[in-house]
């Protein structure tokens, strides 16, 4: 082994002693940060303009080194290609995205030198432009190129998570169309409480989505300024207009603070905390259609295409994407307490404790992916069985609640009212009958406000209808609540126009 510095290093000028070994493969972050690359392209570019307009590159420098960095880009299409040619698969090819880790692979190996994905770049930009390539760095450090280079993730992973979003959202809207006025028993303490309309429960889920929206929406519009410019740590050592990598990138405005800026990380614990509660709604959704598709309840027929059979048992068809769903909820959380105690103990402003961060970021953007790309599809095939749903909101005395209202609208106070349908209820549960079946004789033993107007105020149709206050589960509330949720639909409410979302300087 040689005694020598490696001068590939970045930083090697000031070290005489070779790195350890077996410490330098284990401190590289390119192994997992290569995917980095489109948004370190990015960057790379808006700093190029940037140090140009600065005097530091000539126009021919600036177009010689643009053009370099867009052909650095190209390289996992070049390895899928070369991979594609040794397969006899088309890259085009549906599946094809298997081969994903052997591009990833064929990268990381590629650049054993590199430490990571700015280390890359500069080397494959070397090979590209030679010296010229070394005037980039100019101006800038590492450490406002990962806090640029993560923000540009973070808003590309909720841009994306907002359409599949809106995928889920109008799935979910047209099976609650679909359902029409058919009705369904609620629960609380998973007991049978009141009929509700089965476009009620699902519209329910409609309103988590559209909190969860907002909250990436959030989240995305507080990340959107530009770290670029803000040096190691105190700012850029050259007089740099950092506008043009802001505008270049299509953020609002640069940061404001260069301490602050290398050394943010809250646009991830908001990326991760939204998505943690994000995956608190889907595994709350999936653990509903897991009960309901049991044959104990059996309100859902599981589509056959989402689920998978007994390796034992011949008779099973079991719930695996809802039972998965739950499960990557839990890595969701997981990855955002991880994120969280990361960062609550370090000084200002960078340290090397934040590489770990973005191995974090990364498996929730791949998890919302996953989820997301199949909530949609699954949502919209599955089977309501409208029969069951409703001879279960017809019994169980889940009018109860509407008699006590039509007693109390009779001017008998609540709380007594209360007591005697309670007991009409304990009188039909000894006898076993609904309190529709009870003869108004019976029922005038226990008040004598009872009439024959009682039993047409207890049907189902006039149970749910009695709900009609706004957010309620009445018939016209739940037809108002869906138009409502279609029109929002419609206008894009969840959606982001592809034009805001892709930086000029990522196809300059």
């Amino acid at each position: 082994m040689s005694n020598q510095p490696n001068p590939s290093k970045m930083w090697s000028g000031r070290f005489r002693e070779p790195l350890d070994r077996t410490f330098e493969q284990w401190q590289r972050s390119f192994p997992f940060d290569w995917r980095l690359l489109p948004q370190e392209i990015a960057a790379s570019k808006a700093h190029a303009q940037t140090i140009a307009a600065a005097g530091i590159l000539t126009p021919d420098e600036l177009a010689k080194t643009l053009e370099g960095l867009t052909q650095v880009a190209q390289r996992p299409l070049n390895w899928a290609h070369r991979i594609s040619a040794t397969s006899g698969r088309d890259p085009a090819e549906p599946g094809y995205e298997t081969s994903n880790q052997q591009i990833e692979a064929a990268i990381v190996a590629s650049a054993p030198q590199a430490e990571d994905i700015h280390h890359y770049v500069e080397l494959e930009l070397t090979k590209e432009i030679g010296a010229l390539a070394l005037k980039l760095h100019t101006g800038r450090s590492r450490n406002e190129q990962i806090a640029t280079d993560m923000r540009l993730f973070v808003r590309d992973a909720i841009d994306h998570t907002l359409l599949g979003l809106t995928q889920w959202l109008e799935a979910l809207i047209t099976l609650a169309e679909q359902s029409k006025q058919a009705p369904m028993p609620s629960y609380t303490h998973l007991q049978r409480a009141e009929p509700i309309l089965i476009a009620h429960w699902l519209l329910a889920y409609v309103a988590m989505i559209e909190r969860d929206a907002s909250r990436f929406t959030d989240a995305r519009a507080r990340l959107n300024v530009c770290p670029l410019g803000s040096g190691a740590v105190a700012g850029a050592t050259l007089a740099l207009n950092r506008q043009i990598a802001s505008d270049a990138l299509a953020f609002e405005a640069p940061t404001p603070n260069s301490l602050d800026a290398t050394s943010d990380r809250d646009f991830m614990l908001d990326f991760a905390q939204a998505a943690s509660t994000l995956g608190l709604h889907i595994s709350r959704f999936a653990e509903e259609i897991t009960l309901y598709a049991t044959a104990e309840f059996g309100f859902i027929d599981l589509p056959e295409a989402f689920s998978t059979g007994s390796s034992a048992m011949p008779q099973k068809k079991n719930p695996d994407l809802t039972e998965l769903a739950r499960g990557k909820s839990a890595r969701l959380l997981g990855a955002s307490t991880a994120l969280s105690t990361l960062i609550k103990g370090l000084p200002l402003a960078y340290n090397k404790d934040l590489q770990e961060g973005q191995e974090q970021i990364f498996d929730i953007a791949d998890t919302l992916t996953g989820l997301l790309s199949v909530l949609p599809a699954f949502t919209r095939s599955l089977k309501l069985r409208f029969d069951k749903m409703q001879l279960a909101a017809e019994t169980g005395y889940l009018n109860a609640m509407a008699a006590a209202t039509y007693l109390s609208n009779k001017g008998v106070p609540f709380r007594k009212a209360h007591e005697i349908v309670a007991n009409a209820v304990r009188l039909g549960l000894e006898t076993q009958r609904e309190l529709n079946t009870l003869p108004l004789t019976e029922l005038q033993t226990l008040s004598e406000h009872f009439a024959e107007d009682f039993f047409a105020a207890i049907t189902l149709r006039a149970t749910l209808d009695c709900h009609d206050v706004l957010g309620g589960t009445a018939t016209t509330r739940v037809a108002q609540a869906l138009s409502t949720a279609k029109s929002k639909l419609a206008a894009g409410s969840w959606k982001l126009e592809a034009d805001r979302t892709k930086p000029e300087a990522a196809d300059a």
